[in-house]
């Protein structure tokens, strides 16, 4: 699944201590099938694809059953859906989660959707009402950031279906300096889609995180100044964008350590989740699946040192983010005359993430 990180919370999990000796509950989000697309903005980073053995949804929820009492098992990470069975695999999901339930919130897959009459129906029976789908421009840049020839007409058919059986489409858009005026151009496509389809159709553009794919994508990020007029009604958090050089001038002056992860002691108002590679690496939900940010490997790393590592921030990243200030970190990597647009939370995710790539490989 490749939402963006704004609405990342819908996944987490709440961990408490009980009896002493168990934590209460904790999601498994496990990319057991992969995904058809290799996007240009993905935040958790491209993967190869691979289906995982027969068993490890049942081995995955016996690693952790002694230490959980709750455990909500998702099977997909990427794509949702992207199984051939994904009736049965959904209502597995169901049933081998313990003592609580996976939810469906408003993601579906687009692949299946133009392919699979039974698909729209199966997200009915499970109370779909909303599905979010992504655009990067017109046909040749949306194939082009999909990373697939025809994606741009599948949204396109997937939202007419979609809205054709009374499931209304959220349309967001990822801008930079390459496609703007394309965004415009969508924005002027929802007028005609809402008389023919769906007047309820949603719509909002964005830039996207600072992490993973869309990390790579700085030299063309967005400037606020070229932001196209017709957009600001439908930019989100629009008031919160600053100038890079702006975020830099706030940081200078900011001499306190990232926290990225509030676990440092266990709370029950703690929340987090854990995501599960194809090869069974395990990594926090908050930042993408990157080797710096690796917690470990559910095959070959001791369970008991595993969790505890989890629940007490004893990773590489973490570690490294009680070596800096963000004033140090802006002074090295950020650019004080840019104009590149940010939300000060997302370009401190940038700096850092700067930072722990170059220092990961320089100490690896």
């Amino acid at each position: 699944m490749c939402p963006s990180p704004r609405k990342r919370a819908f996944l987490c999990f709440i961990i408490v201590i009980v009896n002493n000796d168990k934590y209460r509950q904790v999601n498994l989000v496990v990319d057991m099938y992969g995904c058809p697309n290799r996007c240009k903005h993905c935040w958790l980073g491209h993967m190869p694809n691979r289906n995982m053995e027969k068993g490890t949804d049942e081995y995955l929820i016996g690693v952790f059953d002694p230490y959980f009492e709750r455990i909500a098992y998702y099977s997909w990470l990427r794509e949702p859906d992207y199984c051939d069975d994904y009736r049965d695999r959904w209502y597995r999901d169901l049933e081998i989660s313990k003592n609580c339930k996976p939810q469906r919130f408003e993601l579906a897959s687009f692949y299946r959707i133009v392919r699979d009459e039974k698909y729209i129906p199966f997200l009915k029976e499970v109370d779909t009402e909303k599905v979010q789908l992504t655009f990067f421009g017109l046909k040749e840049t949306q194939d082009r950031y999909v990373g697939r020839k025809g994606a741009f007409e599948e949204v396109l058919e997937a939202s007419r279906l979609l809205a054709e059986n009374g499931i209304i489409p959220r349309w967001q858009c990822f801008i930079n300096e390459e496609n703007k005026e394309e965004i415009v151009e969508i924005y002027h496509m929802t007028k005609q889609f809402r008389e023919d389809y769906c007047k309820d159709l949603e719509f909002f553009v964005h830039e996207g995180s600072c992490d993973g794919e869309n990390r790579k994508l700085y030299p063309i990020r967005i400037c606020k100044k070229d932001i196209p007029e017709e957009l600001k009604e439908v930019y989100l958090d629009i008031d919160e964008l600053m100038d890079e050089k702006d975020c830099v001038e706030i940081l200078l002056k900011d001499e306190s350590h990232p926290i990225l992860h509030e676990a440092e002691a266990i709370t029950k108002d703690d929340e987090i989740t854990l995501n599960i590679s194809n090869t069974f690496d395990v990594y926090y939900n908050f930042s993408h699946m990157a080797k710096e940010w690796i917690i470990g490997n559910l095959k070959t790393d001791d369970h008991e040192q595993l969790i505890r590592k989890i629940v007490e921030d004893d990773t590489y990243a973490l570690n490294e983010a009680k070596k800096v200030t963000w004033k140090q970190l802006a002074k090295e990597y950020g650019d004080p005359v840019s104009e590149k647009a940010f939300r000060l939370e997302d370009y401190k995710t940038y700096l850092f993430n700067e930072y722990l790539e170059r220092t990961y490989h320089v100490s690896g």
